[in-house]
């Protein structure tokens, strides 16, 4: 098992209960995996560096993760396909 970081741009119109629920599927997916979710930062709707999407804002969370590294592939899988979310990135701590 490995440290990771894990940060996601959701898209900024989702609601709250909408961002919530895309927040507790990825914290599912790490722990059907095996992995174990160390701590959850929600910072919140900021402003992107540039548009994506077209959209100029986002809401981000971080996640500190401890997970197999065979296991990183798969998750990578599910955010790219997961609608509302806009970036993410997995760096090993």
């Amino acid at each position: 098992m490995r440290e990771y970081e894990l940060i996601f741009i959701v898209h900024p119109d989702l609601d709250e209960n909408a961002f919530n629920e895309v927040v507790n599927k990825v914290t599912s997916w790490i722990t059907d995996g095996g992995g174990e979710v160390t701590k959850t930062d929600i910072w919140g709707k900021r402003r992107l560096a540039y548009p994506i999407r077209k959209q100029t804002e986002g809401q981000y969370a971080l996640f500190l993760v401890t997970m197999d590294p065979k296991f990183g592939t798969q998750m990578e899988h599910n955010l790219r396909f997961l609608e509302p979310i806009l970036r993410y990135s997995i760096v090993a701590k």
